[in-house]
């Protein structure tokens, strides 16, 4: 591509939407890939499944293209980040809307991120990470992803940006409570523009939520509902780290495990109702 082409390229306007099939789709709507007869071997595996949108792309010739991730590509963090190997392009006609308005909306469109976080190095602030890893060897409902992000706080900020429906983080936190102690906080998302850090929403470590919450948003990233699934840490090591848990903590695994299910059933059935 030359110069002159890079700069037809600049000067269009950025695709925020695209009507397909009588359906307004954007960044972040699912669909389901239909790629055209005769193509590669990617078009053969690809076939049937289920993407999320990434962007919407003009080439220099008017022509668009969609940007796609597909759902259970194991590297699809990646692509998210917008790496090459891990994104795949198609025609508006070789795509088609997963669910069409909010009256049809399924319940994989109801979308859930299990999130996660935490060091391990640092004793009980490895909680979410734990708890992230046994939920992983279970069954869940079609929509609903779990990923331990550990301390990447980037990867988490560009997995926000799929919009997901809620996003449940799971992550060691000082609040009330002997250790060992869960509890569920809803913070409240208009704020994450502040001056200040929202009271009672603080992270010790290098991940912090609200920081990846405003990081999200700044890019693009549509939050609806963020839940916080907090247990009180016993210690956090000593200065030259700590592997493990606690017994407190460790003995709450368990139940947050439990805790994370039932969140999950309450959402996708409409019962979840924020308690503040």
């Amino acid at each position: 591509m030359n110069e002159w082409e890079w700069q037809l390229l600049e000067d269009k306007t950025p695709v925020e939407s695209l009507n397909i099939k009588g359906v307004q789709v954007r960044r972040g709507d699912r669909v389901k890939l239909r790629p055209r007869a005769g193509g590669d071997v990617f078009d053969l595996a690809l076939e049937g499944k289920i993407a999320a949108i990434e962007s919407i792309e003009q080439d220099y010739e008017g022509k668009l293209h969609i940007c796609v991730v597909v759902d259970d590509d194991p590297g699809r963090d990646i692509g998210l980040m917008r790496q090459p190997g891990h994104r795949f392009f198609f025609a508006p006609g070789e795509v088609e809307p997963v669910a069409i308005g909010d009256e049809t909306q399924t319940t994989a469109a109801k979308r859930i991120l299990i999130a996660g976080i935490g060091n391990i190095f640092m004793a009980d602030d490895a909680f979410g990470v734990e708890v992230a890893a046994r939920l992983a060897n279970q069954s869940f409902p079609a929509g609903v992803r779990v990923a331990d992000f550990g301390i990447r706080g980037f990867d988490l900020a560009y997995a926000l940006m799929e919009c997901y429906e809620t996003t449940i983080l799971v992550d060691a936190y000082p609040g009330e409570g002997q250790p060992g102690t869960l509890f569920v906080l809803e913070p409240d998302l208009k704020d994450l523009n502040s001056a200040g850090t929202q009271q009672g929403f603080i992270e010790p470590h290098a991940m912090n939520p609200i920081n990846v919450l405003r990081m999200a948003t700044s890019m693009g990233g549509q939050l609806k509902r963020v839940l916080l699934v907090g247990c009180v840490p016993a210690t956090l090591g000593p200065d030259e780290g700590q592997m493990g848990l606690s017994e407190p903590v460790s003995a709450a695994v368990d139940e947050a495990m439990k805790l994370v299910s039932s969140l999950v059933t309450r959402i996708l059935a409409g019962e979840w109702t924020a308690t503040k």
